[in-house]
């Protein structure tokens, strides 16, 4: 059996996709839309010494093997087996076929792969995690958020909003879900580049301070707020959530920091936050999740070496029950699994619009790894491998919720 035989059967690929290699070799239709390249035997020694989406993503990100036409296209042909472990059967004729290749050079792990060193979500280690993500290039993540430099789930109202409508929906459910008014204190954990924070203070007159452990986003957020004329009312410190001193806020946010967290400190992190919010004050939390409780919480693989380092996902059933036992009672829970798929759209499809000015700004390796990542999650939420929860608790004023007899943020 020849190379791109091997390969289809390796990766499963259905009567969808063309497979070629560098032996001259060729397997599938050769009028498919979209095909993989088998460019070099360093290709299949990735997949062989790392079977599943590990070594599939080594491959691709250091260009031994080519992705012919949309990421987010080949990647719906393949099995989900092949992404995530090549079955040993299909493993060992890799094996044999590279035997007979004569490959006798291991390939080395690409410099984009990171593990991290220290105890698990220390302090020193999570900001080490949060820089690799976000410290890149303030510049890239422009070009692929866009202008609300919003860089978690969307909110779409309907199927043709365009995502700056969707985000700025998004920040305003979460604000009305918080009951906020003028005059109000929010902080919002884990703030990213400020825009929750700046929707607080422009769209409700919300005193509301940010924190984030990457000092790229803080040093572009408070530009932003000073830009937007809103110091008086906004402001984001490049700080761990754990050292804010303040306390008394009538609401606090969460929106895609959880996932950072870690199982074992998630009890930590709501006590830390429940002692924040005043008596009365409402808490909601927004993130990716498990589409259950039976699996282990580390991610691993691909999105663990390559985009989240130390990220970890729990079901939902989870969360609500920390909340719950934190002292926190959940008033309202949505899954927004949908919308995180349509937001992951529009952003593959900015990267696309600025490849060649990625590709200058943060190296062909980076950009690969970041059409890879963004094209995947599309998948894993459309598949339902993952979704996205908020989570809106509040803090009990003895027994009084204050909260509305129904949903007023549903209108």
């Amino acid at each position: 059996m020849r190379l791109a035989e091997v390969f289809q059967r390796a990766v499963g690929g259905d009567a969808s996709v063309r497979f070629s290699a560098y032996d001259g070799s060729k397997a599938g239709p050769a009028d498919a839309d979209v095909g993989i390249e088998v460019r070099t035997p360093e290709a299949l020694s990735y997949l062989a010494s790392a079977p599943g989406e590990l070594g599939l993503a080594r491959a691709y990100v250091t260009g031994h093997l080519e992705i012919i036409g949309d990421v987010y296209g080949a990647l719906t042909h393949l099995s989900e087996m092949s992404l995530r472990e090549v079955p040993w059967g299909e493993r060992l004729e890799l094996l044999a076929t590279l035997g007979r290749t004569r490959l006798a050079t291991r390939v080395e792990v690409p410099p984009q792969e990171r593990r991290l060193r220290g105890l698990r979500h220390s302090k020193a280690r999570d900001r080490e995690a949060i820089a690799h993500h976000y410290d890149v290039s303030n510049t890239f993540y422009e070009w692929i958020l866009g202008p609300s430099m919003a860089y978690t789930c969307a909110v779409y109202p309907t199927a043709e909003s365009t995502l700056e409508q969707a985000q700025f929906a998004k920040h305003d459910l979460v604000a009305r879900k918080l009951g906020l008014k003028p005059g109000m204190r929010l902080l919002d954990v884990g703030c990213g580049w400020g825009g929750m924070v700046m929707h607080a203070a422009r769209e409700y007159g919300v005193k509301a301070l940010g924190v984030t452990l990457s000092r790229n986003q803080a040093e572009w957020a408070q530009k932003a707020i000073v830009e937007a004329g809103l110091s008086e009312l906004a402001e984001v410190r490049y700080l761990d959530y754990r050292d804010v001193r303040e306390d008394g806020f009538d609401a606090v946010s969460s929106i895609g920091l959880t996932e950072h967290i870690g199982k074992a400190k998630l009890p930590a992190y709501f006590r830390a936050l429940y002692r924040k919010v005043r008596p009365g004050g409402r808490m909601l939390n927004h993130c990716i999740t498990r589409p259950d409780n039976r699996h282990p919480a580390r991610t691993g693989g691909f999105i663990d070496r390559y985009v989240f380092p130390d990220g970890e996902l729990v079901g939902p059933g989870h969360i609500v029950s920390l909340m719950h036992d934190t002292g926190f009672e959940v008033r309202h829970e949505e899954n927004l699994r949908e919308h995180y798929a349509m937001t992951l759209a529009a952003w593959c499809a900015n990267l696309d619009k600025h490849w060649d000015e990625a590709v200058s700004e943060v190296g062909l390796g980076r950009a690969r790894v970041w059409r890879l990542y963004l094209a995947a999650s599309r998948l894993g939420f459309e598949r339902n491998n993952i979704q996205l929860h908020q989570v809106l608790g509040v803090k009990l004023d003895g027994t009084t919720s204050g909260m509305p007899l129904r949903p007023e943020w549903l209108s």
